[in-house]
């Protein structure tokens, strides 16, 4: 059984310590790595989304990554974020792991922690870098800013282009109301799925859900302006998807890869999203072992990245994925 997540500090730190010693990093930029120690060879990294902590989006799908091997969890600073001192980080992580441990990780990422994911896989087949890991899964993914908004409407049509656009509209002095109306509006959708309360007490016990939902909370309202804006703002340093067929990275990464859309994810993903339409259009081309789903089922419709409240609609997907890779056979190779 997993135990309490505790603080990583990492052997490996070549990356880290280049982004911070060239000025283009600053430490309060700097994401936890929460580890969770656990058997087997295929340790697992989360990245999760904009909120709540990595270690709240996946909590119950602890127990079966933990079969695999240990869990690292990528908590963003409250502070602050940098896109190239994450990719550094990332760096120095898989390199620790594969090259100190001999275990290859398998990457799994929620919404804009896919973003991150894409990026960092682009980052490193532009410079010809050897990526030794095992897997990605990417639920819900979030690799640029026409996923979520188009800045130039007037009229927003989800809660979460409401949440995000004040962030990029031209700067001007801090405002912290930017910053809690989008928290006032995260919160509204995180309670909305938590108003189940039978449903999650169905998944853990009433001291697991408080502790639960007291965290998932604190996540979101611990962020000052510096953090919530620059993590948002890392969106408009993704390469669109428009451009991911040049020569030099059409191939992003040839391991298995596993791709998962809730069958509502209109709530968050606009219609027309670039992401989703490269990966419908030249899914093989990016991913040549990839493979793309559509979660539906349950009591209601499932949610963008709902890994909790549609728990039960997502884990058969990662589940299948994780055993046939402990088992060595997994392939989507069409």
């Amino acid at each position: 059984m997993p135990s309490l997540p505790y603080t990583f500090k990492p052997s490996v730190t070549r990356a880290r310590d280049v982004a911070l010693s060239g000025g283009k990093a600053e430490v309060r930029q700097l994401a936890t790595i929460l580890c969770e120690d656990g058997p087997g060879d295929h340790p697992t990294i989360v990245l999760g989304g904009f909120v709540p902590d990595s270690t709240e989006q996946v909590f119950l799908l602890r127990r079966m990554l933990f079969q695999c091997g240990s869990i690292y969890y990528f908590n963003y600073s409250r502070r602050g974020f940098s896109l190239e001192l994450l990719c550094a980080q990332l760096d120095d992580l898989v390199e620790e792991l594969t090259v100190l441990r001999g275990k290859r990780p398998v990457i799994f990422t929620v919404s804009f922690g896919a973003g991150l994911l894409v990026e960092w896989l682009r980052r490193g087949q532009s410079m010809q870098l050897r990526v030794d890991i095992a897997g990605t899964i990417m639920v819900s993914p979030v690799a640029c800013v026409g996923d979520v908004l188009n800045p130039a409407e007037s009229k927003l049509t989800t809660l979460t282009a409401r949440a995000l656009k004040p962030y990029f509209d031209p700067p001007g002095e801090r405002n912290p109301l930017v910053v809690e109306r989008s928290q006032a509006i995260f919160s509204k959708m995180f309670n909305a799925g938590a108003q189940n309360r039978d449903a999650l007490l169905g998944l853990m016990n009433a001291d697991e859900m408080g502790r639960f939902l007291e965290a998932v909370i604190a996540s979101i309202k611990g962020l000052d302006f510096a953090g919530a804006s620059e993590r948002v703002r890392a969106l408009s340093q993704f390469v669109e998807p428009d451009e991911w067929s040049a020569p030099d990275f059409s191939v992003l990464t040839e391991v298995p890869t596993l791709i998962l859309y809730a069958e509502n994810e209109g709530t968050v993903l606009m219609g027309n999203s670039p992401t989703r339409t490269a990966l419908s259009r030249d899914l093989l081309r990016f991913f040549p072992q990839g493979k793309c789903l559509v979660v539906t089922g349950g009591d209601s419709p499932v949610q963008h990245a709902s890994l909790i409240f549609h728990y039960h609609q997502f884990v058969p997907h990662v589940a299948h994925f994780y055993k046939a890779l402990r088992a060595g056979r997994v392939s989507f190779a069409a």
